[in-house]
């Protein structure tokens, strides 16, 4: 279990009425509703606040279903919205009945500047339980909008839209603060509920049941928010579940991080033990090697064969199609023949490899399909029915290149690349989508080709081939890297043994 799902299930105890013990002489939540309905009715007859259309009472009937009651006497059954029973002495209700509700107002450049400029508050200065109030922006505010939208201590401010929609603290300055149309306020009619509610708004965030629906873009409505149904306690118990809560949450956190710190140390470990096998592995050192396999060079041979069959029958491009070989010279030096052209590349080459292997270019040895791309029409497309690939791996919508085969795809540019990793390698087969930011290869010769170059563009290091003020790996970097190749049997082994190494590595 880790931090976060540790703080949820300690939040869950404490909506559950599992995490501090009831007292039967605690005043029931039932007679605090009671006293919050009192101070509205006053506060609505003093001419202060407005009557709520919506005001209502949640009971239990004698069914043993939950039901709601309106002022205007509609009854509702209510079973679907009450997730699970109270402790004797609790009550469900909703936000609205704990609450009076209000927005801030909307940033806008057409703001007129009637009234005084007063600071106020966004979403940005708003996080979980506090406020970051070093940049805080400036704008007008007649009379009345210092009264409907501005915080006074002891409200609770939520946020309604963003990333961070939910958001919630108490506003516990001795001043008053103004406050933009995307932030809640929350004015408690009783003191002393706002903390309780806010680990309530934080828990729901956490386990994905928040967000307004129907919605385009996830965020809080105002009736979404007011609609929430609640599992109040009573007011001293409230107390103690925030007391508890406040003394545990610290060294939650600090488990949190000292797990989130091992965790990382872990993949760390992993990554870099995954890397070494692999670099093994190219190296010719995780399997053995034998005289009598057919050598790399004739894998090599039949490649050539089968690019020149698809130059003729005009399935191949010119320049797809050059002739290079790669070899070691009596002096020790690697050499390159390009087309006749001899190249002395024995900085490029990292490591030696057995004699029965070769280094060849990723481009002489599988077909790049950048260039092949071809546009599908909107009406062929099918979100969601086929993998969608970009530069950092598997992505959860579509574009407009739809390909169907056997591939490896690399990533071109990206955050791995940002932060000074390697290109993304994954390996797709049948109908895929893929941006133009992933570099797509196929095999001349086969898919036990493809899994095992899978794993070399892994272990090689491809990042001085990566270039540029956003770094990026091109189709033309991906061409000239350089591959250790085995032969076609010994290729088999190192994918066996690979396959069984790697697995066993990941799971510890």
């Amino acid at each position: 279990m880790n931090g976060k799902q540790l703080k949820n299930s300690i939040l869950q105890w404490a909506i559950q009425g599992k995490l501090v013990p009831q007292d039967p002489n605690d005043e029931p939540a039932s007679v605090l509703l009671e006293r919050i309905r009192a101070e509205k009715k006053r506060l609505i007859k003093e001419g202060k606040i407005k009557k709520d259309k919506n005001e209502s009472i949640i009971f239990r009937g004698e069914d043993n279903s939950y039901y709601e009651k309106f002022d205007n006497g509609d009854v509702r059954c209510i079973d679907d919205e009450i997730p699970f029973d109270l402790p004797i002495g609790w009550a469900w209700c909703r936000i609205s009945n704990l609450f009076l509700h209000s927005s801030g107002k909307q940033q806008s450049s057409n703001n007129s500047h009637k009234g005084t400029l007063q600071k106020f508050i966004t979403t940005s200065n708003l996080y979980w339980g506090h406020f970051v109030l070093d940049k805080v922006k400036e704008m007008y505010f007649s009379d009345e909008e210092l009264v409907t939208c501005s915080a006074t201590k002891g409200d609770l401010l939520v946020c309604e839209g963003g990333a961070g929609y939910g958001r919630s603290a108490i506003w516990e300055n001795d001043y008053d603060i103004c406050l933009q149309n995307h932030i809640h306020r929350l004015r408690p009619i009783i003191d002393g509920i706002c903390e309780y509610v806010m680990y309530y708004l934080y828990f729901l965030k956490e386990t994905n049941q928040l967000a307004s629906v129907g919605t385009a873009m996830p965020g809080l409505s105002a009736n979404r928010l007011k609609g929430l149904t609640i599992p109040l306690p009573p007011l001293q118990e409230q107390q103690r579940i925030v007391q508890r809560v406040r003394s545990v949450m610290p060294v939650v956190d600090k488990y949190g991080h000292s797990q989130a710190s091992l965790d990382a140390l872990n993949d760390d470990i992993k990554e870099k033990l995954k890397k070494s096998i692999l670099q093994e592995a190219i190296q010719g050192r995780l399997v053995s090697q034998d005289s009598n396999e057919e050598p790399a060079s004739m894998l090599l041979n039949r490649i050539a064969i089968e690019k020149q069959k698809l130059l003729k029958e005009g399935k191949l491009k010119k320049k797809d199609v050059i002739e290079s070989v790669i070899f070691k010279g009596d002096d020790n030096k690697y050499y390159e023949n390009v087309n006749g052209k001899m190249l002395d590349i024995s900085e490029e080459v990292p490591f030696d490899i057995p004699d029965t292997w070769c280094w060849c270019r990723v481009g002489d040895i599988v077909n790049i399909l950048d260039s092949y791309r071809k546009p599908v029409s909107k009406g062929d497309r099918e979100s969601g029915k086929y993998p969608y690939y970009g530069a950092n791996g598997i992505l959860d919508y579509v574009n407009s290149y739809l390909f169907d085969g056997d591939y490896i795809l690399i990533g071109e540019d990206g955050s791995v690349l940002t932060k000074g990793g390697n290109p993304v390698v994954n390996r797709a087969r049948g109908k895929i989508w893929v941006n133009n930011h992933a570099h797509i290869m196929a095999s001349y010769i086969g898919s036990s080709f493809l899994d095992y170059l899978y794993y070399a563009l892994q272990g090689i290091s491809i990042k001085k081939l990566v270039h540029g003020f956003m770094p990026k790996y091109s189709q033309g970097d991906l061409r000239i890297t350089l591959i250790p190749v085995p032969p076609a049997k010994e290729q088999a082994r190192i994918l066996e043994r690979l396959n069984n190494v790697l697995a066993s590595t990941m799971r510890t």
